[in-house]
């Protein structure tokens, strides 16, 4: 499997609700780097991503370029409720280690992002 299916494959598992799917293909040392979430490993990742996972509902992939191991992705991140449904536009920057995903950088509009966030009253 290729790096572009590895992450087309973690993002299926990851939006749908298969969140043990989405564990088997990172690896246990994977960083994240996003503008809401950063960390170090496994356990941290998931455990930073809860809130996502439960807003995630779905995605669609509008472009994949990769070279080698490394594999950059922009994709719309579709959400839902409790959020107000929508999509946020996103450019992923992943590298792949034995067939896994082993590191991520993360990039969108967190102004978009939080427009679509439950309200606090």
């Amino acid at each position: 499997m290729g790096g572009a299916e590895v992450f087309r494959s973690y993002l299926e598992a990851f939006t749908s609700g298969d969140i043990e799917g989405a564990v088997e293909l990172i690896t246990d040392d994977f960083s994240f780097a996003g503008p809401i979430l950063q960390s170090e490993g496994k356990e941290a990742f998931l455990a930073g991503s809860q809130a996502a996972q439960a807003l995630a509902k779905g995605y669609r992939m509008l472009r994949q370029f990769e070279d080698g191991d490394e594999v950059v992705s922009i994709y719309e991140f579709e959400l839902g409720p409790p959020a107000t449904p929508g999509s946020v536009l996103m450019a992923e920057w992943n590298t792949v280690r034995e067939g896994k995903l082993a590191s991520a950088r993360l990039v969108f509009d967190t102004a978009q992002f939080m427009a679509l966030m439950p309200q606090q009253d």
